[in-house]
């Protein structure tokens, strides 16, 4: 089972505070992936902030989303 965002909030530059069901916020860097040209709209930080989530999942649109897995296994522990 992937563990799915419950909150989400947008740090500049480039990063994602993820809170997950079990009660881990984590931090994700967006930076290493904004060379791919799937991901060419998250240079755009105002395209960025707008990630909200939709059952549990990273979304941008329609056409952009983050693996859930990925995201939890490649954020670290977010310390304030």
């Amino acid at each position: 089972m992937s563990p799915k965002a419950t909150n989400i909030l947008y740090k500049s530059p480039y990063k994602l505070i993820v809170t997950f069901p079990n009660g881990e916020v984590k931090k994700f860097d967006l930076i290493p992936y904004l060379k791919y040209p799937v991901h060419e709209e998250l240079k755009n930080e105002s395209f960025c902030r707008r990630a909200t989530i939709q059952n549990g999942i990273v979304v941008w649109n329609d056409d952009m989303d983050l693996d859930p897995d990925r995201l939890f296994l490649e954020s670290t522990i977010f310390k304030n």
